[in-house]
């Protein structure tokens, strides 16, 4: 049997594919990445085997994902469509280059994934995997098997007794990580429903959210946040600590109509409270720190970042070259934003550095004013010349 290292969330499709490769005469090694579900893993680890997996891999890689591809997202500003903080997709090229490298410890020959075929997944892992080794076999059972509907992936779970949380009842498929979590299927693909409050986890119902609003404080250094309310925190630390404050003030949750890289339009349901938080917090200090012009340069880069994450290209030329543009770009993105949460809003309310490009006495019409209002008049003259 040849041997295939399959990226096992231990969900309907995945624990289905098991005795799926089984029947295509592949031997089976789960692995299992923890990028901070707060998960059983010992118990996903347990299911893998009892499906028919020969041997499992549990790989703890929240400190490599927050510090090599959270944090890069963030100083970019990488946001997709202006809503989806990206946390499914920054976790895919991680995986993949860890399954990439079990393959190589293991002396697989090919790879797998649980991946749809309208999905955005395939494409990461993929794209990730080819980029990193071309010589491995990828095999992406979802796309070529039997069954046409989650339904009937359920019947075949029971009938190969392999036990599974899904039912017909609950049919949501749920993606999570420690930056964020996705939400689809059910009831959810009806663009006019309104999600039912079930489907959420890491945020409380903005209604059911203190009446009093919580302040925060956010430093950032070099781009990076390294303290809360004047606290220093570990980077998985700072990112479980975010989700557990803005969270409870029910900020995170995203409901948007998507564009998935194959074409089609999708219902998208994502909570990211630590995102949430981060990126509007970065935001307002880039405003106060960066030039004009830096910043509205950046601002097609980020786009350009968040769609090269979201397609998959982490590994590409480009995808470093644009790093290295942003690393200098944050050289002086340190200072502190103070943020107001309450009832499912983030509002910055405060910001200093002393990289602050603000200047009180430029911008006040009080007696501290030094702007000489004269030059306006030749300025504007010069500024018009051009259309006379």
């Amino acid at each position: 049997m040849k041997k295939v290292v399959l990226a096992y969330s231990g969900g309907l499709d995945t624990s289905c594919i098991i005795k799926w490769l089984e029947s295509k005469k592949y031997d089976s090694i789960a692995f299992i990445a923890n990028v901070g579900q707060q998960e059983d893993f010992k118990s996903i680890e347990n299911r893998a085997l009892k499906t028919g997996a020969s041997k499992a891999y549990v790989l703890d890689l929240q400190e490599e994902f927050v510090n090599d591809y959270v944090f890069p997202a963030l100083k970019a500003g990488a946001v997709y469509e202006n809503k989806y903080f990206l946390a499914t997709a920054l976790s895919r090229p991680l995986i993949a280059k860890h399954q990439v490298e079990i393959a190589h410890k293991e002396k697989a020959t090919a790879v797998a994934h649980g991946c749809t075929g309208k999905g955005n997944d395939q494409v990461r892992f993929e794209t990730t995997i080819s980029l990193l080794d071309r010589t491995l076999e990828q095999i992406a059972p979802v796309r070529i098997w039997e069954f046409k509907t989650r339904e009937q992936e359920i019947e075949y779970a029971k009938k190969h007794k392999i036990p599974v949380e899904v039912t017909k009842k609950s049919p949501y498929s749920v993606d999570k990580n420690l930056y964020g979590r996705s939400i689809e299927c059910g009831i959810l693909e009806d663009p006019w429903a309104e999600p039912p409050e079930e489907i959420y986890q890491m945020t409380t119902n903005p209604l059911e959210a203190p009446n009093k609003a919580t302040y925060i404080e956010i430093e950032f250094a070099e781009g990076i946040p390294v303290k809360i309310d004047g606290k220093s925190y570990q980077p998985v630390a700072l990112i479980h600590e975010l989700n557990k404050i803005a969270g409870a003030n029910g900020v995170g949750r995203v409901d948007m109509i998507e564009n998935r890289l194959v074409g089609i339009k999708s219902r998208e349901i994502y909570e990211n409270p630590a995102a949430t938080v981060l990126h509007s917090a970065h935001q307002e200090l880039e405003a106060l720190v960066l030039d004009r012009e830096s910043m509205r340069y950046k601002q097609p880069v980020a786009h350009k970042y968040a769609e090269m994450i979201y397609y998959g290209l982490w590994e590409t030329p480009l995808k470093k070259q644009l790093d290295a543009y942003i690393a200098k770009t944050q050289e002086r993105v340190s200072g502190t934003i103070r943020l107001k949460l309450y009832k499912g809003t983030c509002t910055p309310v405060g910001r200093k550095s002393k990289y602050s490009r603000y200047k009180i006495e430029l911008a006040t019409y009080g007696d501290k004013d030094v702007f000489d209002q004269k030059l306006a008049e030749g300025f504007l003259r010069l500024w018009s010349l051009p259309y006379e």
